[in-house]
């Protein structure tokens, strides 16, 4: 839902976005204009697994809900300090799971004062498409694009035009599966570190997973792969050798398969206190990132062998983006505004 304020320019818009998904909870706030966005509160990120045991139980536990509403009084704060003309607060995965979410969806509308949009697989893939393109400065990178937004819950796979037949920021396929760092975790990853016959039935679930995406998203016509989303990010910088987490550095860096995989297969047999060892990983994400690394795995691996399949080219690399589904979220909005502005 779209909580609206007055607007005092015809040029550009303040807007402010909430991506509330699985694991994390995050705020931006930006000016948008025809030139682009300008960050006015960059990223605020709180992990609060909203997420924890809803893949059982398919309603959110107590103490997750209470994680996530001391996040939203903490952006209300935030956003008290600053007129924005419009907020968009976007639920995702774990919400659309829950059987217990009017009660989350009323209590966040009291906070924030604006309700909470549980919006499908197909408008995040979209949304994050939005993003992960629309900013996307690689010199060499060719479409089509496809871009893997990986969050805790879900995964989706997003399929871009050629840029002949249709543009390449223009969404051709998209499909959301339900495979994340959190439920794959929960799911399968149950010792620390986890037995190779967890890992084994964790993969078996993602490719079953894959089979049927690969029925509605064409993936081997894609010739750049962009990743987006913390555990993305994460496990570049970790291939990176980044002591300490920086998107600077991490944004736009393209990472062969061998270091990703050698990477993430090192981290995924860690334990959990090894993995806390290192600063680069969140506090929030570290009994985690290991079912993400063994979805980003396998992910890339099917992409790159069906495009081998697809047109012979040898896929073996893919770029890191830290622009997700929250900056689409305030991209879109602002766009929304502007053309209302216009009509």
């Amino acid at each position: 839902m779209v909580q609206q304020a007055n607007d005092e320019s015809a040029k550009s818009v303040v807007v402010a976005g909430i991506d509330c998904g699985t694991n994390s909870i995050r705020l931006k706030i930006a000016r948008i204009s025809a030139d682009g966005m300008e960050e006015i509160v960059p990223r605020v990120l709180r992990v609060v697994r909203l997420g924890q045991g809803v893949d059982q139980t398919h309603r959110f536990a107590d103490e997750a809900l209470e994680r996530t509403y001391a996040a939203c009084r903490e952006f209300a704060e935030i956003l008290s300090e600053h007129k924005v003309d419009a907020i968009r607060f976007v639920a995702t995965s774990a919400t659309r799971d829950a059987s217990n979410r009017e009660e989350f969806e009323d209590t966040v509308e009291s906070i924030l004062g604006v309700r909470p949009e549980v919006i499908s697989g197909t408008e995040e893939a979209r949304l994050s498409f939005l993003a992960a393109t629309g900013t996307l400065q690689v010199p060499d990178a060719k479409p089509p694009y496809i871009v893997i937004d990986l969050g805790g819950g879900s995964t989706e796979l997003v399929l871009g035009g050629d840029g002949v037949t249709k543009p390449a920021t223009e969404v051709v396929a998209a499909y959301s599966m339900n495979v994340g760092s959190v439920r794959m975790t929960e799911r399968h990853l149950h010792d620390d570190p986890p037995t190779q016959a967890q890992i084994h039935d964790a993969l078996d679930d993602i490719d079953r997973h894959i089979d049927e995406a690969s029925k509605v998203v064409p993936i081997g016509e894609a010739r750049t792969i962009i990743g987006v989303s913390g555990t993305v990010t994460t496990m570049t910088a970790l291939a990176m050798g980044l002591e300490t987490y920086d998107h600077t550095k991490v944004d736009g860096v393209r990472l062969n398969f061998e270091e990703t995989f050698a990477t993430d297969d090192r981290f995924l047999h860690m334990t959990r206190a090894e993995r806390s060892e290192y600063k680069t990983i969140h506090p929030g994400r570290i009994d985690v990132v290991g079912g993400g690394a063994v979805v980003l795995n396998r992910v890339l691996d099917r992409i790159g062998q069906a495009a081998y399949n697809d047109h012979g080219q040898q896929l073996d690399s893919f770029i890191a983006s830290e622009h997700g589904l929250l900056d689409g979220i305030v991209l879109d909005l602002g766009h929304r505004l502007l053309a209302d502005q216009e009509d």
